[in-house]
């Protein structure tokens, strides 16, 4: 069986399996989900009396909804008109919309040296050649306000010498507003508006299931882009959008950011904790913001294999290779979320992969050669 459906197969498992913690997925936890303030909203969009809701509408997405989205890009600095945005099913089809017309087969894409994997799809889907960095590349895709699966800010330098390289960049803003200590940072999209693909999602704020993203593509590309969109689906759901503009009305969406960032900051430390208690050999940074911990071993090892292994402990991750351009598993680590998981269950997850990682290092060392021969 390919090495990767084996890490779908058993993460699939995870997640049907209630003895199974799932420490992998990266999803938002259910628990913030205004279901009540959806619920109003839901009925409200019914209630109109021309069925916007449920009709057929423009590529570009509701004018409204684009008009939220420019203000809250105005507030961190960029110049965003609504007309501008572009509505888009989710993050995901507004990378592949900026991937399409920023590159062409064969090109040389950067990428940080761990990245969010379905963006590495998508790059690959079009054919083009993954390389760690900057350097030499037709384009660079960015995690700049809270990378995955680090959760850490792209540094003040490393920016600065990102946007002088002078080649289109595509912007990930995926986790900008959950970062911990509350700051803003000024997207990349407000120092290079020419070259700068920005992508942004509610689906990490709200909620993924109302399937609501945007694109904020440069000047000169918005009506390829727009024609792109056109083709692809003609538009995104006129329920989601609708739902979530009735929603955003109503609600105060930056107190509910605070409550976020002060609920996943909670889960980030208590896992934190657990995790240099049960594996005090592995390294971590302190996340900034986000869902994750990234954790990196001291020595040598399969991040498939110890995943198999975990499974069978009742624990399961995200490993490392699925984050790197050429899917290396070697330094051996491995992405541990917080979000999602019961708080409870985050000492006993810790736990419950020590005692996998035990196993793993006693299994691995038994097939390990010894003086020139097998023990």
């Amino acid at each position: 069986m390919d090495v990767d459906k084996r890490i779908d197969e058993l993460q699939r498992l995870a997640a049907t399996q209630s003895s199974v913690i799932g420490l992998g997925g990266g999803l938002p936890s259910d628990e913030l989900f205004p279901r009540a303030g959806l619920a109003r909203a839901f009925l409200r969009a019914m209630r109109d009396p021309n069925a916007g809701a449920l009709q057929y509408a423009w590529p570009e997405g509701r004018e409204a909804l684009r008009g939220w989205i420019a203000a809250r890009l105005n507030d961190r600095g960029a110049s965003v008109k609504p007309d501008d945005v572009i509505v888009t099913s989710g993050a995901q089809q507004a990378l592949a919309i900026a991937a399409q017309l920023a590159l062409a087969r064969g090109d040389q894409v950067g990428v940080d040296a761990e990245t969010y994997p379905a963006a590495l799809d998508v790059f690959r889907t079009r054919g083009a050649e993954l390389r760690s960095g900057w350097d030499g590349v037709r384009c660079f895709y960015a995690m700049p306000a809270i990378g995955n699966p680090r959760s850490r800010a792209m540094t003040a330098a490393a920016r600065a010498e990102l946007l002088s390289k002078k080649i289109p960049i595509i912007e990930d803003d995926a986790y900008a507003e959950l970062r911990f200590d509350g700051t803003l940072p000024r997207p990349l999209l407000s120092e290079s508006r020419a070259l700068v693909w920005h992508v942004g999602t509610v689906s990490k704020t709200l909620c993924p299931g109302l399937r609501v993203g945007w694109l904020v593509p440069p000047p000169a590309e918005r009506e390829r882009a727009l024609e792109l969109k056109h083709a692809t689906d003609l538009q995104s759901s006129s329920l989601g959008q609708a739902v979530l503009e009735k929603f955003l009305e109503r609600d105060d969406f930056d107190t509910r950011l605070v409550r976020a960032r002060r609920f996943y900051r909670a889960r980030a430390g208590r896992l934190l904790r657990a995790v240099r208690r049960a594996l005090p050999g592995w390294r971590c940074d302190e996340p900034e913001g986000g869902f994750a911990l990234f954790l990196e071993a001291s020595e040598p090892g399969d991040d498939r294999q110890l995943l198999e292994v975990a499974t069978r402990h009742g624990v399961s991750f995200d490993p490392g290779c699925m984050f790197r351009p050429q899917d290396d598993s070697a330094p051996l680590a491995l992405r541990l979320c917080f979000s999602y998981v019961r708080a409870a269950d985050l000492e006993e997850g810790a736990r419950r992969l020590a005692a996998a990682w035990d196993g793993y290092r006693r299994d691995r060392d038994v097939l390990q050669p010894v003086d020139g021969g097998r023990r």
